[in-house]
């Protein structure tokens, strides 16, 4: 019970400073709790980095902020080796990867080689340069944003790299009420030094911990699968959810029933979580592209589709 105060204290924190964005900020740190990376499409000027800040502030983590250009290279990212030559020795210089939380700005400005140089290090927490691992903190967790598709100078993020991240969402506009209250109070900088931290990184590690002991019935997880396959169906889906989708859905969704006080997954944990983790993982069809068929009515269309399991199944 103490931790999911802690936790609760840490969205304290974030709303007071991301208004408007409750939903959003929630679904944010369930990421984190799976130990999962976060994907944010939107225009510049909503907030995205003034979240990362937030949520760094309130968790007592290590920040790192890297935007992303044309000329970012790899070794930016991973770190490189330079020659003392006092010592006649190569010294390793650590990239920007080595931190607990790093913010990837607009990652698809920039060329896919580096792009690519995140893939390693979101999967399973390391770097190779030079034949050399190396290990980045622990937690390490991303949140990366991309400018919407269309947008003047970017690329298209690989497709092995979207499906790395655990979720997507968008930030949006505020909502009428909170652009007021945006314009009445203190300025950026003055709210973010209201913030303080409530935990530490070695803290979420064990709450990390707790969530995969969150129990799945059979039933539930068949209902789960059962929406995973739909996306594989559907003929307006050219490509469904990965593999790695099936599972970032099942941590998501116990970090959800963890975050609510169960000790196991109802199929309403699973409904919630499964737009904000397919939606970036489906490869539209042609037809469904020239008709501008939104994901999102699709996603709805599946969720409406699938029957979950009857009550019972949900312990």
């Amino acid at each position: 019970m103490e931790n999911r105060r802690m936790l609760q204290r840490v969205l304290e924190q974030v709303d007071q400073v991301i208004l408007g964005k409750e939903r959003e900020n929630r679904e944010i740190l369930l990421a984190f709790l799976a130990g999962g990376n976060v994907l944010l499409e939107d225009i510049p000027g909503v907030g995205k980095t003034t979240l990362a800040l937030v949520f760094s502030c309130a968790m007592g983590l290590e920040r790192r902020r890297i935007q992303f250009t044309p000329d970012v290279l790899p070794s930016d990212l991973t770190g490189f080796s330079i020659y003392r030559r006092e010592t006649e020795t190569f010294v390793y210089q650590p990239g920007s990867v080595f931190c607990n939380l790093l913010l990837a700005d607009e990652l698809n400005r920039t060329s896919p080689k580096t792009q690519s140089a995140l893939l390693e290090v979101m999967e399973e927490g390391q770097v190779t340069v030079e034949g050399v691992t190396r290990a980045v903190p622990k937690p390490f967790l991303v949140i990366a944003t991309q400018n919407p598709a269309g947008t003047a100078g970017t690329q298209p993020l690989p497709e092995a790299q979207v499906d790395r991240f655990l979720i997507s969402l968008s930030l949006g506009y505020p909502d009428p009420q909170s652009g007021l209250s945006l314009a009445l109070s203190p300025m950026g900088k003055e709210r973010l030094a209201q913030v303080v931290p409530v935990m530490e990184g070695k803290e979420l590690l064990a709450l990390q911990r707790e969530v995969v002991g969150v129990f799945m019935k059979g039933g539930v997880g068949e209902y789960l699968t059962g929406l995973v396959r739909a996306t594989r169906e559907h003929p307006m889906i050219e490509r469904g959810c990965s593999p790695r989708g099936t599972i970032a859905l099942a941590r998501i969704a116990r970090a959800s029933a963890w975050m609510a006080g169960r000790n196991f997954v109802t199929p309403q944990d699973i409904r919630e979580q499964f737009p904000f983790v397919a939606s970036h993982r489906l490869i539209l069809s042609s037809s469904a592209r020239m008709e501008g068929v939104p994901v999102k009515e699709i996603v709805d269309e599946i969720v409406k589709q699938v029957p979950p399991p009857p009550m019972e199944a949900d312990r």
